[in-house]
């Protein structure tokens, strides 16, 4: 049987600068595994090591601990806690699973901060699990991934772009070239599973928006995108004299307008259905909308959008962007990692950074670009943009 022989690839090192050589020497060090196991013996490098160790395995480690979150989410294991610390027999008679597999989930979730043991040997809410009580939009986003994961499975078979059938890519239909899932767009059992999701994690992003920007300044907003509205009802509570406008596929829209007939604050809404790269976008805004839309799209199609909500807006008018972006401060693998994957696996589209986007808009003929403060970035940044 024939071996594997490694050929040895020799690397021009000429045009590296004092800085790259240092950085080299620094990562061979820290590789050679004689070096880790003296470092972890000195008192004072001793934390470090850990430290350094541990974040390695919580990464190798990342996908077990989305799955223990997954199962406490659908055993609503985080509501059941709401009021305060229960019992194993107590949680076991809400959820149904049987004692042993739910004492290894719930001990699971106190090793990853999602619970704690609380006296009496009762399981209480860690510090990472109650921010999930009640909290539906992240709670949807979680169940969600489970349709990622199944993209995810073979990285570098998503990467090489020969995953014929990508499972995310079906779930976001608006994102094929197949003509007969163009048409679906028209159909609203079609786009609802998506647009569902879509309502139910918006206030992950709207609540940063809100608190970013004053709504009252302005006459009319168009939103784009809008879904089944939930983000012009959130404005409203702040803003109801604000006269409001949405934009989205037929399928969508015919939702949207069906929910805004339900209640008499929302049926002064007018809804509008089509496609905003191909179709005119209704005038008479001065306030234009993009929450977590761009993203979705290639640079040439975002282009394409921007021009037309330049010609859409009323004169002087403004149009605000959020969207998670790539390269947000403290938050660096949120963009690139997180985000990178998901629309890769999704089919179109990449995040962007501030600098990106605002480059775009000024292609597109707008004048300046102010990032508005955000108080979690993570969620969203903020972007108001004036033509």
């Amino acid at each position: 049987m024939s071996q594997v022989r490694t050929i040895p690839i020799e690397q021009d090192h000429s045009d590296y600068g004092l800085f790259d050589r240092l950085y080299i020497l620094k990562d061979k060090l820290i590789a050679n595994s004689r070096f880790q196991n003296t470092v972890a013996k000195i008192p004072f490098l001793r934390g470090i090591a850990k430290k350094r160790a541990n974040q390695l395995f919580d990464v190798v480690a990342g996908f077990v601990y989305t799955q223990i979150l997954l199962a406490c989410i659908r055993l609503n294991i985080f509501n059941q806690l709401k009021d305060g610390p229960l019992t194993l027999e107590a949680i076991k008679n809400e959820c149904g699973l049987e004692r042993a597999p739910l004492k290894q989930l719930l001990d699971a979730a106190v090793s990853i901060h999602l619970l704690e043991i609380r006296t009496n040997h009762r399981y209480g809410l860690g510090k990472l699990g109650a921010p999930l009580v009640g909290n539906s939009a992240l709670a949807a986003m979680i169940e969600h991934h489970s349709v990622l994961y199944e993209d995810l499975r073979d990285p570098l078979l998503l990467l090489s772009g020969k995953l014929k059938s990508k499972k995310l890519e079906k779930f976001w239909p608006y994102v094929s070239n197949d003509l007969e899932d163009q048409e679906s767009l028209k159909d609203q059992e079609r786009v609802k599973d998506y647009s569902d999701l879509m309502s139910a994690s918006l206030p992950l992003v709207a609540d940063q928006v809100l608190g970013a920007y004053d709504f009252s300044r302005h006459r009319c907003l168009l939103d784009i995108g809008g879904g089944q509205g939930t983000f012009l009802k959130r404005v409203h509570l702040q803003s109801p004299q604000l006269e409001r406008m949405l934009f989205d596929l037929p399928g969508v829209a015919n939702l949207a307008e069906l929910n805004f007939s339900a209640s008499s604050e929302n049926q002064s809404i007018k809804v509008f259905g089509g496609d905003f790269f191909k179709d005119e976008l209704p005038s008479g805004a001065d306030l234009i909308t993009l929450i977590r839309v761009i993203f979705d799209h290639d640079d040439e199609r975002v282009k394409i959008l921007l021009r037309s909500i330049f010609r859409a807006l009323s004169p002087g008018g403004k149009l605000l962007i959020a969207e998670p972006m790539a390269e947000t401060p403290d938050h660096p693998p949120m963009g690139h990692a997180y985000f990178g994957f998901y629309l890769m696996a999704m089919g179109r589209g990449r995040p962007r950074t501030v600098e990106e986007i605002g480059q775009l808009a000024l292609e597109a003929g707008f004048k300046s670009v102010e990032i508005l403060p955000s108080d979690m970035p993570i969620n969203a940044q903020v972007l108001l943009i004036s033509s």
